[in-house]
């Protein structure tokens, strides 16, 4: 078990609360959503792979089923390598969804070869930031009119790894191909992200919140043969687990940022293993 493995404490209900959490079809992203199903909200899991969505949803109610007070979860499709997905995801969800209390973009790719969205944007900046930075600003004025209401981004600590974002090469053609470097920018560009939308949401009731979840064992290396070294999945899977983060434990900073009472009460903070860090911009 990893020794920097906090849990959130927090004991908060979720009763009549939306909850949208992208990428939940595995991962600390499913658990994030049992964790707001268990405490009583609606769960929109918002995903490419549909049926891996459905599966994780079945999984949530029948984990839930005896338990007092339970929400329940719902899937949606979107696909974040696409823009044209975003916005039909959103025009859908601004139709069936009153409110939106809590949003979690929880979805990514981690060191994928070198690839390109559906519009032409390199894979990791594409899905990680770009498409959620659209997914949230086509919600944001739901989620304004539902406050109190918080952003959740899951970035990494992989962004200290980014010495700058290099708006005038994202697609890297100018430069050597890199996913570990691809992949930390992407990471960056969350955060700096979630440090601005709190300030120009200040005065709103809407938190933002961005977090480095630990090193977690999950399909995040599923790309590792190709772009660290053969057998680097196997490692993983089979010999870093003993001293990695579960899921679960993954899940935790997520959790206590989209719920917990000390946390709701600041904003655009950057959260590592349950430490709050100010992020300059």
């Amino acid at each position: 078990m990893w020794l920097l493995s906090g849990r959130c404490e927090s004991r908060a209900r979720l009763d009549g609360k939306v909850a949208i959490i992208t990428g939940a079809n595995c991962g600390i992203g499913k658990f994030t959503a049992l964790d707001f199903v268990r405490r009583g909200a609606r769960v929109i899991i918002a995903c490419r792979d549909l049926k891996k969505a459905e599966q994780a949803a079945a999984d949530i109610r029948n984990e839930t089923r005896n338990v007092e007070g339970a929400g329940h979860v719902v899937v949606v499709t979107l696909d974040l390598a696409s823009l044209a997905s975003v916005r039909q995801c959103c025009q859908n969800l601004l139709r069936s969804e009153t409110y939106i209390h809590i949003l979690v973009n929880n979805a990514g790719v981690c060191y994928s070869p070198r690839a390109f969205t559906e519009d032409g944007f390199e894979i990791h900046m594409g899905v990680n930031h770009l498409g959620h930075f659209l997914f949230t600003c086509l919600l944001l004025p739901r989620i304004i009119h539902s406050a109190p209401a918080r952003i959740v981004t899951v970035a990494s600590v992989k962004n200290h790894f980014a010495r700058r974002i290099c708006f005038d090469d994202l697609h890297w053609e100018k430069r050597r191909y890199s996913s570990f470097a691809a992949y930390s920018e992407s990471k960056l560009a969350n955060v700096l992200f979630s440090a601005e939308l709190a300030r120009r949401l200040e005065g709103t009731g809407v938190t933002t919140y961005s977090l480095h979840p630990g090193i977690v064992v999950s399909e995040g290396a599923r790309h590792a043969n190709k772009t660290w070294f053969p057998g680097a999945k196997w490692l993983f899977e089979n010999v870093l687990v003993y001293v990695l983060k579960t899921c679960e434990q993954g899940a935790q900073t997520t959790i206590h940022c989209a719920v917990s009472e000390e946390a709701g009460r600041e904003t655009g903070l950057y959260y590592r293993y349950l430490i709050k860090i100010r992020f300059s911009i």
